[in-house]
Formats: C-alpha cells, structure tokens, sequence
C-alpha cells in the first residue's frame, strides 16, 4: 500500500472515530461502482488457519468443505460477472467454539488480514468485520477496532452464535454500539446448535435448509424482542431472498397477536421491525424467490449478492444472467444493482 492510500485510509478512520460511524466506501478509499455485491466471501489464510487453531471441522459441521478461492480467479469473476464492487464478510464457521480469547486472536487476526486484502483493491474490494459473539465485550472491542483502524464497513453478524441468537437481550449493548454508529450489518447464517443429523436429507449439508432456516429464526427473534424498532438506525441485510420469511411474516405476526392476546407477549409491530431490513438476492431468486421477497418488502430495500466462490462461478454466471434479464424487463437493473446499494453504503 503506498503512502497516499495510507493517509487516505488512516484519515478515513480518524473521521469515523471522532464521528462515533463506520467509514463510508467513499471516505474508506473505494470509489462506487456501477454494480456492487453484498454477499461474497475471501478464504484468506488467516480464517482455514483460524479454524484448525479453534479445532473446528468444516466438512463434519458444515457438510460441505471451504471452496477454492484466490485474489485472481475472485477479481476475474466480478468481470466475467460485470460486478464493479464487492463487500466481503467471513462465511461460516463462526470464529467461536467455546475458548473466548482464542475467538477474539482469530476474529482480530481475520479481520485485519480482509482490511489488507481492501486496502490492496480498494476500488474492489470492502468488508464487514466479523465480531467474537457470544463475547460481548470482545464484540464491543473488536466493533471499535474495526470501524476505526480497519476501515470496515460495518460487522457481520451469525444468526446464532454458539447458540445465542440475534434479538437476545444479552446482545442489546452489541446492538446499541452499533445503532450509535448507524452500521451496516450483514446476517449470514450458522447452523442451529442441536439439529437433526441422521436419517434426514436436510441433516447432511446445512446450506440445503439449516442455512435460511437458521436465518429465518433469528430474523423473527429479532422481530419479537422488537430490536429493530429499539436500534432503527442499523441497516440489516437478510440474506438468501429473505430465506422463509416470506412465509413467515403472516404466520408469525399472527401468533405473535395471539401471544400477546393471551398475555404471554408484549404485542409487536412486525410492519415498524420488517421496515428496517435490507435483502440480498444470493441464491435463487429467479423464477419465484424474488416475486415471494417483493410480497414483504419494496423494491427499495432489495440488493444483489452472489455468494461467491461457495456457489461456483459458472453457476453464478447463469443464474446472473437469467436474473439480469428479468430485472431488464421489470426497469429494475439500476435499482437492485446500483441505487440501493448506494443508500446502503452512504
């Protein structure tokens, strides 16, 4: 990195610390792209060398291994895909398996190397910084740490950590820190801590159900407890099309006016919690995903998401192109591509 980008960056961080924010792209060296994705990943080695350090495995947690990944095939994608910008996010495994402090070293360790690989690619490349959760106070730090020597776009967060999920009241100083910063926060799934495993087909891979299913239970957890109506000015992307919640939003708003008919619940307002969300459209949005995600939310508040290298760049390429035509026809390109993304990264 040369000196210029340096004190660009390091200035950048100066303002966002006296200001209490995350950088924007703009103020963190990046400059706007025609196209920008918000669900994409880089398995840098300080993240496959932090999980043999955290004694996690992949493939018997997951059930499926961490994909190929290199700078170069990652940068030729985003051509071959006519994507000018990425916001990359650790995937899962989370950096948690019981060892507090060894979380917080890998996390630190993660998250500075993603703020070298940006700063080498700025007009690229950003990142949300991943946090140790269930620490809260290694969270707390590691958000301070990030928005204000990193230059991180905002915190990524897991659906459940460690089997804690997101709407928890011991979470609410994680989420008041970051609605004090009006962060961006990405949601990517984590597999449930107890879950079926044998004699099902969902209980092998966990990005066939566990994934949007995971995701689903921490959005309407979050919903219940009303965290998104206690710290509005967080903008929380959902990912996968918003997984089940489509279904969801009229089953649980419905049980949650029972609940609360019989006074096992304070009442919500899933209309006030569902208006601060922000989807992306990673996996299948064509042909039905997208017209279920558009019955919950606007046009307004959806954003494109690849999931890149997890599914593989030829499949990207396809589906890519099958959604472009859609959104061609529906006058929606520039939204979902460019205009959303811009209010989201402002």
């Amino acid at each position: 990195m040369n000196r210029r980008a340096f004190l660009k960056l390091t200035g950048a961080a100066a303002a966002s610390a006296f200001l209490g924010k995350f950088p924007t792209l703009a103020a963190a060296g990046g400059k706007m792209g025609r196209r920008v994705d918000f669900h994409a990943h880089a398995m840098l080695p300080s993240y496959v060398d932090g999980l043999k350090r955290l004694g996690i495995d992949v493939v018997a947690e997951e059930g499926f291994p961490i994909p190929q990944w290199s700078e170069e095939a990652h940068l030729q994608f985003m051509a071959d895909a006519g994507l000018d910008y990425a916001v990359l996010s650790m995937p899962t495994p989370h950096t948690y398996h019981g060892d507090a402090g060894l979380a917080r070293e890998v996390t630190r360790a993660v998250n500075e190397e993603y703020a070298a690989f940006c700063r080498k690619h700025p007009e690229k490349f950003g990142f949300v910084a991943a946090l140790p959760l269930p620490d809260v106070e290694g969270a707390l730090e590691e958000i301070r740490y990030a928005s204000e020597r990193l230059g991180a776009l905002g915190v990524k967060v897991a659906s459940n950590s460690d089997g804690v999920y997101l709407g928890d009241p011991s979470f609410d100083s994680v989420f008041a820190e970051l609605d004090r910063r009006g962060a961006l926060v990405i949601l990517h799934p984590s597999p449930a801590r107890s879950l079926p495993r044998e004699g099902v087909v969902t209980g092998g891979v966990m990005a066939l159900y566990e994934y949007p299913a995971d995701t689903t239970r921490a959005v309407v957890n979050l919903l219940a407890n009303r965290t998104l109506e206690k710290f509005p000015r967080i903008r929380l992307v959902v990912p996968h099309c918003g997984s089940f919640l489509p279904y969801m939003k009229s089953r649980a708003g419905g049980m949650f006016r029972l609940l609360s008919a019989m006074g096992r619940m304070e009442p919500v307002d899933m209309e006030a919690g569902m208006k601060h969300l922000w989807f992306d459209l990673a996996g299948d949005p064509t042909p039905d995903q997208m017209d279920m995600l558009l019955r919950i939310t606007d046009e307004h508040h959806i954003v494109y998401g690849s999931d890149y290298p997890y599914v593989l760049a030829p499949i990207v390429l396809q589906r890519k192109k099958a959604l472009d035509e859609v959104l061609a026809q529906r006058g929606q390109l520039g939204r979902f591509y460019t205009e959303n993304a811009k209010k989201l990264l402002a």
